[in-house]
């Protein structure tokens, strides 16, 4: 055996021990506790309103009752509606950033970044003080006497929940996008010019499919947490705005209820596992037609 061969053995047994620690991680942080959480999804509950472990479909029942499936529609709206959002907003930025941010793009990038080093709730809370009645935009809708001294309040509507949700994960869209166009070949993007003529025609035959891997990743990245936040609609929404996050924590909080909880997480667990293979079977069948259009 050659010593490159050797070498290469070594490097790969060097790699699959590394990988161990990062296994044991995620079956005991991740594989065990959604295991847990399916067994409680089935159970039935004591005096004690502990978990008694059997097969109890009946939980499944009441997840589908028409009440829960109107808020899990809202979830999935809401998620849906900030992930739009996100495109909308970080798209232009990341594209900007990426083509014309110079030296500066680093830095750039980290102000995108910035606000995730404040503590998520901090964050949801600044939004009750622009928000709120009184707040920063109330005073100046108040200076401009558009409303009374009382102020007005902005929160407690599917609007304000949806900005919030918007600007909690932003930054989840704007850095798989900045990557899929900073990586993009410019010779491809002056190929294309010379094709379409117009930059606006480069952009929707060129750019814009070449880079739609990392607007798909980002599209996943938000609309996942998005659909099973609950602090958000907690604070900037009402119990008109309340998702599906919200009643998984209202229900394993009451007593004698942790199973139908469990049962809600499990659900939503495989809602966004089916969005999760919808993702990777069209970033799939994009893959396979460019595979296919180079040979």
């Amino acid at each position: 055996m050659s010593g490159g061969v050797r070498q290469g053995v070594t490097t790969q047994r060097l790699a699959k021990l590394f990988l161990i620690p990062a296994g044991l991680w995620l079956v005991a942080l991740f594989v065990v506790p959604l295991i847990v959480l399916v067994l409680v999804s089935f159970a039935t509950t004591n005096i004690l309103g502990l978990p008694v472990y059997g097969f109890h479909p009946g939980n499944y029942t009441e997840v589908f009752q028409a009440s829960i499936g109107a808020i899990l529609a809202r979830s999935l709206e809401y998620a849906a509606l900030a992930t739009i959002v996100s495109v909308s907003i970080g798209y232009p930025t990341a594209y900007t950033i990426a083509r014309y941010g110079g030296k500066f793009r680093n830095s750039l990038i980290l102000l995108v970044i910035l606000p995730w080093f404040v503590d998520y709730l901090v964050r949801i809370y600044a939004w009750l003080q622009l928000l709120g009645q009184g707040g920063l935009v109330s005073s100046w809708l108040h200076a401009l006497g558009l409303v009374g001294q009382q102020g007005i309040s902005l929160t407690g509507n599917s609007y304000a929940v949806i900005g919030g949700l918007t600007y909690d994960f932003l930054p989840l869209m704007i850095l798989p996008i900045y990557v899929a166009v900073e990586q993009l070949d410019k010779s491809l993007i002056e190929a294309g010019k010379d094709l379409f003529g117009t930059p606006r025609a480069t952009f929707w035959h060129v750019t814009l499919p070449m880079t739609l891997p990392g607007v798909l990743s980002g599209c996943l990245l938000v609309f996942l947490p998005a659909t099973g936040d609950f602090a958000t609609p907690q604070l900037l929404g009402g119990p008109n705005q309340y998702m599906i996050g919200n009643l998984i924590t209202t229900e394993i909080g009451t007593n004698g209820s942790l199973p139908l909880g469990a049962a809600l997480a499990v659900a939503l667990v495989v809602v966004l596992a089916v969005v999760i293979g919808i993702y990777l079977a069209t970033l799939g069948v994009r893959y396979f037609r460019v595979g296919e259009s180079s040979r």
